[in-house]
């Protein structure tokens, strides 16, 4: 069965009156190109676990469970489970569990799948056609947590992958940049025009892959430190670093302006022309300052 093709998904919606929930953001994607990229650029292996965010009908389960030694698909919609259940009969290595993704102990469901069939499990790629709406939450709430994956290929809506792959000086380059490139690099896979999915969303997506570094980039003294003037720096994008940072940790304007001086960073330059490094640098010497 092609599940990919809009002639099979119009037959499942109409067998199980099932309907689409706006709500849930669920757009399923049709092109089978893009369907065998996502799976070719996330690395599966034969002994690799599969976590796939939002299943939908089974298109990238299916696709996922030919190359990996097992597949957990996540799905919130409890209308989806049966329909998953009957697409995806055939597999005996895929697992559906009808839960929240953003309330799932993802590394509860690792620790319980070290192996595979005897073998002991080699890696753990998180896959996923991810809603436009939550998409940002998702991710963070894997990096944050420390999900002990080795990397999350997932499709968004465009705007968001283009931030996420923003560097320092940038239009799009914001917090979720430096955040997610703290954590992992970025690679693009493809981008996917909206017509290729049913129903058609209203902008374009794109597929990025992100390798969860096992060494971050910069060396912190304290990462509430480091992320309190990220978000504070680009809270207003359009004040100064000195403006936007007065109160980070409880440092006045003048503590900043000192603090700033010190490493030699210019307190009048913006957010956005701070690269990781930076903004590193001046995280570590707010820390220093506080101790005296």
């Amino acid at each position: 069965m092609k599940l990919y093709a809009p002639s099979t998904i119009k037959q499942i919606k109409e067998q199980y009156d099932f309907k689409l929930s706006k709500s849930l953001g669920q757009n399923f994607l049709t092109d089978k190109n893009i369907i065998d990229k996502i799976i070719e650029d996330s690395f599966i292996g034969e002994d690799d676990l599969v976590i796939e965010i939002g299943p939908g009908i089974g298109v990238l389960t299916a696709a996922a469970a030919e190359v990996a030694g097992k597949v957990i698909a996540i799905e919130i919609d409890r209308n989806l489970i049966p329909i998953l259940k009957d697409t995806l009969t055939e597999y005996d290595n895929i697992e559906i569990l009808n839960q929240d993704i953003l309330k799932t102990d993802l590394n509860q469901i690792i620790e319980s799948n070290t192996e595979i069939d005897g073998r002991k499990t080699k890696s753990v790629r998180i896959i996923g056609n991810l809603p436009y709406y939550i998409t940002t939450p998702i991710i963070m709430k894997i990096l944050e947590e420390g999900v002990k994956a080795d990397s999350i290929t997932i499709m968004m809506q465009k705007e968001v992958a283009d931030r996420i792959k923003a560097e320092a000086g940038k239009k799009a380059y914001g917090a979720l940049s430096v955040a997610v490139q703290y954590y992992c690099s970025v690679a693009s896979v493809a981008n996917v025009p909206k017509e290729v999915f049913v129903p058609q969303p209203k902008v374009d997506s794109s597929v990025i892959r992100l390798d969860i570094r096992k060494d971050k980039p910069v060396e912190l003294f304290d990462e509430r430190v480091f992320f309190e003037c990220v978000r504070a720096g680009f809270g207003q994008r359009r004040k100064t670093m000195l403006n936007s940072l007065s109160g980070v940790c409880g440092l006045s304007k003048e503590a900043i302006a000192q603090v700033m001086q010190s490493i030699h960073i210019d307190s009048m330059r913006r957010a956005e022309t701070m690269n990781i490094e930076e903004f590193a640098l001046l995280a570590n010497e707010i820390y220093n300052y506080q101790r005296g």
